[in-house]
């Protein structure tokens, strides 16, 4: 792993996903941002897994955009020498992904809680149970969402 460093698994990562990387942003000498198509989100999640042992999510990340969600997956390996921020978005009116629990576990609790906030349905999750809202919060609000008001009594 030490001998790869971020610009390399960038310019693997364009070539193993041909037109399906839209764009990066490199955040240091130890960090990317790379903006993929939803598509291959779990193709990609894999493929760094895989060739270069990132293994360890460190968090989900979800912004309301207005037209739509972007989700970003905060991946490194266990020493925690690089970081790849994985940036895909997702419709606002139907904010569809699927779960990537199968391939990173840790990721469990992440979704969760990006359900919760904003409302972002992640297909094949074991369990979307409420996390940090109350189980009597309404169906359909999310408090993440630009949308949401504060109600005040």
């Amino acid at each position: 792993m030490s001998t790869f460093n971020i610009e390399f698994i960038v310019k693997d990562l364009m070539n193993a996903f041909p037109n399906k990387i839209l764009d990066y942003k490199l955040d240091g000498a130890r960090s990317v941002f790379v903006s993929i198509d939803a598509s291959i989100l779990h193709d990609v999640i894999r493929y760094l897994k895989d060739r270069y042992d990132l293994k360890h999510i460190t968090t989900i990340s979800g912004t309301d955009l207005g037209d739509s969600i972007e989700l970003i997956y905060n991946l490194s390996p266990l020493n925690r020498r690089i970081l790849v921020n994985v940036k895909v978005k997702v419709s606002r009116d139907n904010p569809h992904i699927p779960s990537v629990v199968s391939l990173l576990p840790g990721a469990v609790l992440y979704e969760r809680e990006v359900h919760d906030l904003l409302g972002v349905v992640f297909d094949g999750h074991p369990s979307l149970e409420r996390l940090i809202l109350p189980d009597d919060w309404p169906e359909g609000v999310y408090p993440l969402r630009k949308d949401y008001k504060v109600e005040v009594k």
